[in-house]
């Protein structure tokens, strides 16, 4: 049985991960164990993204609310995602074989592949905002957008012995199936079981996507790969919430 204690360390080291907010953790660390709380986290900056855009709708335009946003999740996660899909992008694009687009993907310039698809990501999530569905959709996409992590890396297995994706560990398929329950508890509480079970089959479809293309490409997962996923997971969600 796990112990209080342990969530909330478990906690702590998933909001030191995927956000810039300053926690102190004690005792046995462990990412891959943490994973499990991926989609509360996210949850928790879809719901800081909420807040800003409720208060910036009531002065500002939809599409400017929207990008505020937007801007606040990326102070508060560092970009950690859209860096993710930006080296993605770039290692699609390489030319050359499987170590010459993983050394793409490691080049800290971003290239022209890379430009694009931050551009469309972000435009897409922007237009896909809307009140209130685009709220309750921000709640849900930051959820599924983590929860879905863990079975991705499952299901690859690390393209290369060091880097993020390596270092952080494999997850237990315990720690996935909770992390994918988590997820799909948020999404269908936050858009309801109609909408929500949508959100969640295309989340599947698109994380699915990226998986066998990174399989191809790429030997396995990064942790640009995983952010790749996470912010077109992201993406997805916040299409189907935006459709209401």
């Amino acid at each position: 049985m796990v112990s209080l204690s342990s969530l909330l360390g478990d906690l702590k080291v998933a909001i030191g991960f995927l956000t810039r907010v300053p926690v102190r953790v004690e005792g046995e660390v462990s990412l891959a164990r943490a994973m499990a709380l991926f989609p509360l986290v996210g949850a928790g900056v879809g719901a800081v993204q909420a807040a800003v855009f409720a208060a910036a709708i009531l002065v500002l335009p939809p599409f400017a609310a929207a990008l505020l946003a937007l801007l606040a999740g990326v102070l508060l996660t560092g970009g950690l995602h859209e860096d993710g899909l930006a080296d993605f992008a770039d290692g699609l694009g390489a030319r050359g074989g499987r170590e010459q687009r993983l050394a793409a993907m490691r080049d800290s310039r971003i290239g022209v592949y890379g430009v694009l698809a931050l551009v469309f990501a972000v435009g897409l999530k922007a237009s896909a905002l809307h009140a209130p569905a685009g709220m309750a959709g921000l709640v849900a996409a930051g959820a599924v957008s983590r929860g879905i992590l863990p079975a991705v890396m499952r299901a690859l297995g690390p393209a290369r012995a060091d880097g993020l994706g390596a270092g952080a560990g494999m997850p237990s398929g315990r720690v996935a199936v909770v992390a994918a329950g988590l997820a799909g508890a948020v999404c269908l509480a936050a858009l309801g079981p109609p909408q929500g079970g949508v959100a969640l089959l295309l989340a599947g479809v698109i994380a699915g996507v990226v998986a066998m293309t990174a399989a191809r490409r790429f030997g396995g997962f990064t942790g640009d790969v995983l952010g790749a996923a996470a912010l077109c997971v992201e993406t997805v969600v916040l299409l189907v919430a935006g459709a209401a």
